[in-house]
């Protein structure tokens, strides 16, 4: 009996210590970062429940890790240029066209 029972904690210990060897997800990375952060500001309640909401979506989206595109990169260049115009309404659009062909 008390070998069996040796046996079944030998066999959680191993299965959990397998279970802690594997690669977090990047969603897990993510949360575990947003934790540190929250508990080195010592946020807690609902300032906490706010600071993760805001900082789990912010990572998830991380558009300035990502390359933009050529097509992307063109349509972000063309927005800026007539924003500096203060384009709006159909001329805005027909410069938009012209830019975009070019």
């Amino acid at each position: 009996m008390k070998t069996l029972l040796t046996m079944v904690l030998l066999v959680g210990v191993v299965g959990s210590a397998a279970a802690a060897d594997k690669a977090m997800t990047p969603q897990q990375q993510r949360m575990t970062t947003c934790n540190q952060q929250a508990t080195s500001q010592t946020l807690k309640g609902d300032a906490r429940k706010t600071y993760m909401s805001n900082c789990l979506k912010n990572s998830a989206s991380a558009p300035a890790e990502k390359s933009l595109t050529p097509q992307q990169q063109k349509m972000k260049d063309c927005n800026a240029q007539a924003g500096k115009q203060t384009l709006t309404g159909d001329a805005r659009k027909t410069f938009m066209s012209q830019c975009l062909k070019k």
